[in-house]
């Protein structure tokens, strides 16, 4: 289970999740590790004054009394009807109004400037009219909400203290290794002033909290309200905003997942300078290259972004990104993996021109990308599906190295898999269980759009594409099929047994 470091009071952020860990290891000389201190007191005693507690408040709805509800003219409505007016809940149930209470929960913050700004989680505020600061001294002060950013859960509060507030700084986490001491300082459970250590225990997890998951994983034991307070290093900066536990019972149990400084860093600057976070934007659809796919695409290793989709007016376009294409670099940084990339494009300068290699017909290429601006208010939907009708017969080819039947769309297919009017193009009808497409996720109802980057129509097409690449001895071929997700690149192996 994957909960937010935060008050019970407001169980809407402690809901499970299934987390997957994706780690990327560094190895690191023994000779570059620094000693394990004999106390973290002195620097306990340095930071503690930085770090806040935040208590916030809202009006929520709350019944009064059970919700008993009744047929019209049930017996059963006049006896309740006087046990509840008995008990002063009289009318409860019944479609009245519920009643408003004010909710308190409380999280964790540090300070960044001596005229007062306070960053946190932005789960720690989301929904409060009352947002309260409480110093390790035990002034309390009234902040502002100054910007907050949902996709990276970052907030910036604003307190006006009488005098000089003391403050942290920002630490590079790109420069802290797996193994590396770190210490917690925050709010847990309510009891302020709380300080923790263990070790950076991984890097680069991805929670599935957000597009820009890099989480740093650590044992430094964090708690339900330490939400939003900071992760240390040993020089005392903040390497970390403490956002994340696993555990099955809602405490610590060792795993712990702090917003690296490298992202939440720019966040906080954004959200200071124009009260909202400004990302570059590229405009493409990428998924991962597979060991598959770069085997189709003639890539010595899995590395880079895939290109699956490109929008029309987005800058790819416009620079002559295609569909199909692997970006290696973006703006001189290496895409290790597909996951690495938004965040590259999110943190580069808008409207900068930026070099983009990309591997395009077995060699690389490089293009030159003028950086759009990030909607943020983009909203996705989805089709709903029409009743279920009995099938009809259709003429269906199969294509046995790949496991599977296909067949040219008509009206019926358009019907029985609720097409839009007018697809035309190879629908896939049938899936072999136990087959390398089946395993890759391919359905009935995909599309396939293009096979060994040649657009296909007919299932004639495709059987040629197919037969051509089992000719030329491939050990896969690459298709672009349309799924319910939308379009995506298969590294589709031939089974040449069949």
């Amino acid at each position: 289970m994957l909960k937010a470091l935060y008050n019970p009071a407001r169980s809407r952020f402690t809901a499970a999740l299934v987390i997957v860990l994706l780690g990327v290891t560094s190895v690191s000389q023994i000779a570059n590790a620094r000693p394990a201190p004999e106390s973290f007191a002195d620097l306990a005693e340095k930071l503690l004054p930085s770090v806040v507690n935040i208590s916030t408040s809202q009006m929520v709805a709350e019944r009064q009394g059970p919700d008993f509800q009744f047929p019209p003219g049930s017996p059963f409505e006049d006896l309740f009807k006087d046990f509840m007016d008995r008990n002063g809940q009289g009318g409860q149930g019944q479609g009245q109004t519920p009643q408003q209470r004010r909710a308190t929960a409380l999280g964790s913050g540090f300070i960044i400037s001596a005229d007062g700004y306070i960053v946190t989680n932005n789960h720690v505020i989301d929904g409060a009219d009352e947002i309260t600061v409480r110093l390790h001294d035990g002034d309390t002060l009234p902040a502002k909400l100054i910007g907050r950013d949902p996709k990276t859960d970052v907030a910036l509060l604003k307190v006006e203290p009488e005098d000089d507030l003391p403050f942290v700084k920002w630490g590079d986490s790109d420069h802290s290794r797996i193994g590396d001491w770190a210490m917690a300082i925050g709010n847990p459970f309510g009891l302020g002033g709380t300080v923790t250590a263990g070790i950076i225990s991984a890097r680069n997890r991805d929670i599935n909290q957000g597009p820009y998951d890099d989480f740093i994983q650590t044992d430094a034991s964090i708690n339900r309200g330490n939400s939003g307070g900071p992760l240390f290093n040993l020089d005392g900066d903040v390497i970390g905003i403490n956002s994340a536990i696993y555990s099955p019972s809602g405490g610590s149990v060792g795993i712990g997942f702090a917003i690296p400084s490298a992202i939440a860093q720019s966040v906080v600057d954004q959200l200071k300078e124009y009260g909202r976070t400004r990302r570059g934007w590229l405009g493409v659809h990428i998924q991962t290259v597979t060991d598959d796919i770069a085997d189709s695409v003639g890539l010595d290793k899995s590395t880079g972004a895939m290109v699956a989709g490109v929008s029309d007016d987005g800058p790819a376009k416009a620079a002559g990104i295609k569909q199909g294409d692997v970006i290696l670099s973006f703006d001189g940084k290496e895409v290790e993996s597909m996951r690495r990339l938004p965040r590259i494009v999110a943190e580069t300068k808008i409207g900068k021109d930026v070099d983009v290699v990309i591997w395009r017909d077995g060699e690389k290429k490089t293009v030159q990308v003028e950086l759009g601006e990030l909607e943020e208010d983009v909203v996705a939907t989805s089709a709903e599906q029409g009743e279920e009708q009995a099938p009809a017969a259709i003429a269906e080819a199969e294509i046995k190295p790949l496991g599977m039947k296909i067949a040219n769309v008509d009206d019926e297919l358009r019907r029985r898999y609720n097409l839009a009017e007018g697809t035309e193009g190879v629908i896939v009808t049938e899936v072999n269980g136990d087959s390398y497409a089946a395993e890759k996720g391919v359905r009935p109802g995909d599309i396939i759009i293009e096979a060994s980057h040649s657009s296909v129509s007919t299932v004639e097409e495709v059987s040629d594409a197919v037969k051509k690449a089992m000719d030329d001895d491939k050990r896969t071929i690459l298709m672009l099929i349309e799924t319910s997700a939308g379009p995506r690149y298969f590294g589709l192996t031939l089974n040449k047994e069949d």
